[in-house]
């Protein structure tokens, strides 16, 4: 049952046929992990606070950098040195002190995996480390926990959405895991910053769509064309020869 705050506080929300009373609640009772709060990590993780998630695991180990705050749009000059997580942390519950957001102030790790990702409802892909992504993948799959993929560089970004419970595509059916990880990430190939915006709001899009039980389309690779900007679907298939999830 919703207080009177609440149904003021979500209303806009609620009165979505989509959504309603129940799906507020079942917003309310969600836990959602955040690997990365940078470029993505800080819009995804801003709808995903205003919408009243219940509660949000943040993680990252970085500091904020002068060079963060072209696209980093939680942060201020007066963040600058102090941890991205914790800082972020600050500022979504100076929006909405009525959820719990828990801290991870140190980079997402395989340890750090195995004990998170069976306690959450779904994780949201956010970083822009190929290693950490692939990490993410792997632990999706072992612990059935969906997965929403999230990238972009330059004018372009791309999201995939993955279930195991549906035995869908999975990122490494779709990036086969090459001998040299690439490097190329914002840092090397440049970022306007609302690209991050567009292709975050559609991470938490999915994120909301999914907790309140609305359909998300899964085995779809959606590509961002920010020069032009257009979005493409393309339709992926589960490998049966992927490493990562041995499909049948």
């Amino acid at each position: 049952m919703l207080t009177n705050q609440e149904q003021l506080r979500y209303g806009r929300q609620i009165m979505l046929d989509n959504v309603g009373e129940q799906g507020q609640i079942a917003l309310q009772q969600a836990t959602v992990l955040i690997v990365g709060v940078g470029g993505l990590g800080c819009p995804v993780s801003l709808y995903l606070a205003s919408a009243g998630i219940g509660k949000i695991i943040l993680c990252d180990g970085d500091d904020i950098e002068i060079t963060n705050l072209q696209r980093q749009i939680l942060f201020t000059e007066q963040d600058i040195g102090n941890n991205k997580a914790e800082t972020a942390a600050e500022k979504l519950n100076a929006i909405n002190h009525h959820i719990d957001i828990e801290v991870i102030d140190e980079m997402f790790d395989h340890e750090l995996a195995q004990y998170y990702m069976p306690l959450v409802d779904i994780v949201i892909d956010c970083t822009d480390s190929m290693k950490a992504r692939y990490l993410l993948n792997s632990a999706s799959i072992q612990h059935q926990t969906p997965l929403i993929i999230g990238a972009a560089t330059g004018l372009d970004g791309q999201t995939l959405v993955i279930d195991p419970e549906q035995r869908s595509a999975c990122y490494q059916c779709v990036f086969p895991k090459a001998d040299e990880t690439p490097v190329d990430n914002c840092q090397t190939l440049g970022i306007l910053g609302p690209v991050l915006s567009i292709v975050g709001g559609m991470q938490a899009l999915s994120a909301i769509k999914w907790l309140v039980n609305m359909p998300v389309a899964i085995n779809q690779l959606s590509l961002f064309d920010g020069l032009n900007q257009q979005w493409q679907h393309f339709k992926v298939t589960p490998q049966a020869d992927c490493p990562a999830c041995k499909k049948d």
